[in-house]
């Protein structure tokens, strides 16, 4: 059971780390980004792609986080930009779209390119002992870089100009720009952090398992769950509502089965919202 649970919270680090990107674009600019997935597994391809040229495993991981950001901001410049024109429930439903429809170019681009494509970083070393349990050396770098991560998130919306400014446009975009704050500019950056963070799951979630060109879709479903669960717009929410949506499923997959543990996740995202209708920890800033 201790060695299920610790499955879990490796498996819920990994899940918080992939809500927060699409939480923070949905609470700064109420886009859902449906092509999020997408942009992980294009990291994905692209890292397999260098290390398959001879470049370092740590050097592929960067390109391939830099090519999912870059990805991004090329996404908010271009297709984005009639989305900002919409307000409400047309901005909500056409970036639902256009994303949609990107996210199915991508997947089929990259299935095109290369059917069996997929991502495996093998993390050598002897298996480290948590807590009595041995516990792979992926598993833990990989758990690793999402505590750093999120962490580092924390300190910046809470102690940095621009994390500061990022959550002012958050609570209201008018009284941003009435003291001097771009959100256009603000919408740009998340959407690129956004984006490297995507590439930065491909990259984490390798290190445990690999990372296939169809996996797009279904890591855009989880990172729906997770950031509607945590509630929308918030950084911690996510990583909660990832770890302890990631111990349901490891649990119910060792008491029940794999093939029902889908069922249970949602059944428990179902059960969150009803009690909490925002989320966790839901609020109107990213924190």
């Amino acid at each position: 059971m201790k060695a299920t649970i610790l499955d879990g919270i490796v498996l819920g680090l990994g899940l918080g780390l992939l809500g927060v990107g699409l939480t923070l674009v949905y609470g700064l600019a109420d886009v859902l980004n449906l092509a999020y997935g997408e942009i992980a597994v294009l990291a994905a391809i692209v890292v397999s792609e260098v290390i398959a040229g001879g470049v370092s495993t740590g050097l592929a991981a960067v390109i391939g986080v830099v090519v999912a950001a870059v990805t991004s901001v090329l996404i908010d410049l271009t297709l984005m930009r009639p989305v900002y024109r919409q307000r409400g429930g047309q901005r909500v439903l056409l970036g639902l779209l256009l994303t949609l429809g990107l996210a199915f170019v991508i997947e089929g681009v990259l299935t095109w390119r290369d059917p069996l494509g997929a991502l495996s970083i093998s993390v050598g070393g002897k298996p480290i002992g948590i807590f009595g349990v041995p516990m792979a050396v992926g598993s833990i770098w990989s758990s690793a870089i999402a505590v750093a991560t999120g962490c580092g998130l924390l300190i910046f919306f809470a102690a940095t100009t621009f994390g500061r400014a990022v959550r002012s446009v958050i609570q209201d975009e008018l009284g941003a720009q009435l003291v001097g704050i771009s959100p256009s500019l603000v919408r740009t950056v998340i959407f690129g952090l956004s984006g490297g963070l995507a590439g930065l799951v491909a990259v984490t979630q390798a290190m445990t398992a690999p990372v296939t060109v169809t996996a797009g879709f279904n890591l855009t479903v989880l990172a729906l769950i997770v950031s509607v669960v945590g509630g929308l717009g918030s950084v911690a929410g996510a990583f909660l509502a990832g770890v302890l949506l990631g111990i349901v499923d490891t649990v119910s997959a060792y008491y029940i089965g794999s093939y029902v543990s889908d069922i249970v996740l949602l059944g428990a995202a179902v059960l969150t919202i009803l009690a909490r209708p925002r989320g966790l920890l839901g609020s109107h800033g990213a924190g």
